[in-house]
C-alpha cells in the first residue's frame, strides 16, 4: 500500500516537472503537443483524453463534469454542434493558448472531444439497449424477429410465431424471446444487422454454423457475441477501433463492430475444426483474447473485407 502511494506520487511529482520544463522549451501546452505531434487516429485521442482527466484545473474538470453529464443522458449527439466549440474555447482559455494557433488547435482537440464524448455517450445507449427485455406483445421486437427470419431462410416459409423452425437458425427452443433475456434488444439488434446489412456473409455463417461435425447454434453465438462486444465497449477496449474511424461512434458503428466478430468468430471456428459445441466456452476465450489484443495496438480498425467471389464457401478449406 505504502509502496502504491509513494510510486504515485513520485508520478504525479515528475509529470508536473516535465510538463512544466516542457511548456518553458517549446511555448506549447501538454494538449497542443499531443495535438501537433501526432497524426489523427487513437493514439492522438487517448492522449488527449488521459491529458483532460489528469488535469487538476477548476475549470476542466467542471468541463468534463459536463461533458460527461450530457454523454451519460444520451444528449451529447444532438448538442455537439454547441458543446464541442464551447468545450474547445473553455480549453484554450484555461491553457492560455495563442490566439494565433487557435484555428490549428481547435480542428484536433475539437474532434479529438467529439469522439471522446461520442463513444461514452454509445456506451449508454448499448447499455441501454441491452437492459430492455424483449417484448412478444411489441409490434416493433416481433417485426424485427420475423425481419431475422426472412433474411436468413428466404426460401421457407415460417409456420407459426411459435415453433421448433427457430432451431434452424441456432435459437435453444420454439420461441426466441427466451434466448433474448442476456442481452435484451441489443442482441435483436445485432442479429438483424447482421443479416440485412451482410445477407450473404450472414447466410454463410448458417450454413457453415448447419456442418454435422463442426457447426454450431448460429442465433445463440450471435448473442453472445453482442454480450463480447458489449464488454469491450463498455470497459474501453474497443477505443482504439472507434476512435482509428474517420466519424465519431454512434449506436450503427456498434452494430458494424458485432458484425466484424461475428464474420471473423466465423472463420476462427471453421479454422478451429473443434469435435462439438461443448468446446465453445475454450474456443470463445481464444476468440475474445486475439480480439483484445489486436485492440490493443494503437492503429487497430476493424474493417469487414468481403471476398469478390461470393461463391467462396471456406467449408471446403
Amino acid at each position: 500500500m505504502w509502496l502504491y502511494l509513494i510510486r504515485n506520487y513520485i508520478y504525479w511529482y515528475l509529470r508536473k516537472v516535465i510538463k512544466w520544463f516542457l511548456r518553458q522549451t517549446t511555448k506549447l501546452c501538454e494538449l497542443q503537443r499531443i495535438c501537433y505531434a501526432q497524426p489523427v487516429g487513437a493514439r492522438r485521442t487517448l492522449n488527449v483524453e488521459r491529458s483532460l482527466r489528469d488535469s487538476n484545473r477548476p475549470q476542466i474538470r467542471g468541463l468534463l463534469t459536463v461533458l460527461d453529464a450530457r454523454a451519460s443522458d444520451r444528449s451529447f449527439y444532438l448538442g455537439r454542434s454547441i458543446q464541442i466549440p464551447n468545450a474547445v474555447s473553455t480549453i484554450t482559455r484555461v491553457k492560455r493558448i495563442d490566439p494565433c494557433e487557435y484555428e490549428r488547435f481547435n480542428n484536433a482537440l475539437g474532434q479529438c472531444v467529439n469522439n471522446i464524448w461520442s463513444y461514452m455517450q454509445l456506451v449508454e445507449e448499448i447499455k441501454t439497449s441491452a437492459a430492455i427485455p424483449y417484448d412478444c406483445t411489441n409490434d416493433v421486437h416481433e417485426k424485427s424477429l420475423l425481419l431475422l427470419w426472412d433474411e436468413l431462410m428466404p426460401n421457407d416459409r415460417l409456420e407459426n410465431r411459435v415453433t421448433k423452425q427457430w432451431q434452424d437458425i441456432g435459437f435453444q427452443g420454439d420461441d426466441p424471446k427466451t434466448d433474448f433475456r442476456g442481452m435484451g434488444t441489443l442482441g435483436l439488434d445485432n442479429l438483424v444487422y447482421f443479416a440485412s446489412k451482410y445477407t450473404h456473409l450472414a447466410r454463410c455463417a448458417l450454413s457453415h454454423s448447419m456442418h454435422p461435425i463442426h457447426g454450431y447454434a448460429f442465433a445463440i453465438v450471435g448473442i453472445n457475441l453482442t454480450s463480447m462486444a458489449l464488454g469491450l465497449v463498455v470497459d474501453g477496449s474497443a477505443k482504439t477501433h472507434f476512435y482509428n474511424k474517420r466519424n465519431a461512434p454512434e449506436y450503427e458503428d456498434f452494430n458494424e463492430f458485432y458484425c466484424y466478430l461475428f464474420w471473423k468468430f466465423d472463420k476462427f471456428w471453421l479454422d478451429a475444426k473443434p469435435k462439438d459445441l461443448m468446446e465453445f466456452a475454450i474456443h470463445r476465450k481464444q476468440f475474445e483474447t486475439i480480439i483484445r489484443q489486436e485492440l490493443e495496438k494503437s492503429d487497430t480498425v476493424f474493417l469487414i473485407d468481403v471476398p469478390n467471389d461470393n461463391t467462396t464457401d471456406v467449408l471446403n478449406r
